[in-house]
């Protein structure tokens, strides 16, 4: 689905996990977030314009989260939820003050969770990844999309003590997936496959500003921002308008150009995996842009399928070999 981005619209909240907050929308802000499917913390860095003392200190000694939403008349929502980690004062003129806020999502639960639970013979991938996620709640982090997998109870007891994040680390890897927190809530996304959720379509008539390049890395695209892009999600572009990479001459050059030829591919239905989304803007200025780095996917199971069903069944998404990962 695609919907048409104009007039846009943002929005600041800074405040308490449960409690009073301020509403900085009407000043001026630009934010800048870097959100991908790592296991490192999300960021966002926010800079907002000649805020009075009293509210600067509410900020620096009161508050604890920030919350910040753009998009569009029709396609509007949050971009960025997390924790104030620093606040930094400064001015850029004569004129103009600024207070420079430094946020980031779970990092909290990532940098202090620790497990200490021994778990019964008959143990799941379920169980191990239910004792870090009860240890992640008590730093803001709840349990979000999981992938369904299929794996044999372990014949042993199995003793967890250390930090959650390692536990992840071994799980996901152990069972070909990858990790990440979104906006709270923690992310475990098979490598063959992605979260459920509405598929934008990306065009010209929706936003698209350039075309979508083939590179290195996956294929980039630059649209006008667009909060529907959520990493672990598809999108949908039309390949006709992907610029596609051009191959070195060299002979030294060559075993690169298989390695790059294998793993970034061009998927003929148009479905592409969201590796890595980043958003900036600014209220008062012309940026307001989202780029997104993809990879190719199997769209043909997608006909006639409510993932969203399929998830709360427990069903998997689609058959193996859907993300195009290594080629």
């Amino acid at each position: 689905m695609g919907t048409a981005q104009y007039g846009r619209k943002a929005s600041l909240i800074i405040g308490q996990n449960d409690g009073p907050a301020l509403d900085l929308s009407e000043l001026r802000f630009r934010f800048d977030v870097r959100r991908g499917d790592l296991q490192t913390p999300n960021s966002a860095r926010v800079r907002v314009y000649n805020v009075s003392e009293n509210t600067a200190q509410r900020i620096e000694r009161e508050f604890t989260r920030v919350v910040l939403q753009a998009g569009y008349q029709g396609n509007y929502g949050i971009i960025f939820d997390g924790t104030l980690v620093q606040v930094r004062r400064g001015r850029e003129s004569q004129t103009d003050t600024y207070l420079d806020l430094t946020v980031a999502d779970g990092d909290r639960a990532y940098n202090f969770a620790v497990v200490n639970q021994t778990l019964a013979a008959g143990s799941t991938l379920s169980d191990h990844i239910g004792v870090c996620t009860k240890e992640m709640e008590h730093y803001g982090v709840g349990s979000g999309y999981v992938t369904p997998v299929v794996g044999k109870p372990l014949p042993r007891g199995k003793v967890m003590f250390g930090m959650a994040r390692d536990f992840l680390r071994i799980a996901a890897k152990t069972h070909a997936m990858v990790w990440s927190i979104q906006d709270g809530k923690l992310q475990m996304v098979s490598e063959t496959s992605y979260a459920p959720g509405e598929i934008p379509k990306i065009t010209a008539e929706t936003g698209m500003v350039g075309m979508p390049e083939q590179t290195q890395n996956g294929i980039t695209i630059k649209m006008l921002l667009n909060p529907s892009i959520k990493i672990g999600r598809l999108i949908e572009i039309d390949n006709a308008s992907v610029q596609r990479y051009e191959y070195g001459l060299g002979i030294g050059q060559q075993a690169q150009n298989d390695f790059i030829a294998q793993r970034n591919v061009l998927q003929n239905d148009g479905f592409y995996y969201v590796m890595v989304a980043e958003h900036n803007g600014d209220t008062r200025g012309n940026d307001f842009y989202t780029e997104a780095i993809c990879l190719a996917a199997d769209g043909t199971g997608l006909a006639n399928v409510d993932l969203e069903n399929r998830a709360t069944l427990g069903v998997p998404q689609l058959p193996p070999n859907v993300i195009k990962r290594w080629g």
